[in-house]
């Protein structure tokens, strides 16, 4: 395969990796709302993105600043845990810190979702 033909490959999986985020950012789960109205605007003091993209992954939640991850885990992710350890430990190794976050505790209990970012963020800050 020719190096020109494997660029726009590559360009062309950019694309709709970014359109999905794009779609993704549209159509947060009532988790991810709640998590995302905590953190916007620097509330805790750092810039997050919805549904930021890190090389071929779309992860919930990235303040790029500090290199930090907020997943927000639903029902779904109890039959991924496997793939869902893979991909944090690929993003760790590229320097990120991932925060996991259960979506039934974030819906429960948002003050003790919003402490753990925050010393999460506390943590990278220093």
């Amino acid at each position: 395969m020719c190096t020109r033909h494997l660029s726009q490959s590559a360009s062309r999986n950019q694309l709709v990796l970014a359109l999905h985020a794009q779609q993704m950012r549209s159509h947060l789960t009532p988790s991810e709302e709640r998590v995302w109205q905590a953190i916007r605007g620097q509330q805790l003091s750092v810039s997050f993105r919805r549904q930021g993209r890190i090389g071929g992954y779309i992860v919930d939640f990235l303040a790029a600043s500090i290199r930090l991850v907020i997943e927000v885990d639903g029902s779904c992710h109890a039959l991924k845990r496997a793939s869902d350890s893979c991909r944090t430990e690929k993003l760790e190794r590229a320097g990120y810190h991932v925060l996991r976050l259960d979506a039934r505790m974030v819906m429960r209990d948002l003050p003790r979702a919003v402490a753990l970012i925050g010393a999460a963020i506390a943590e990278r800050c220093r």
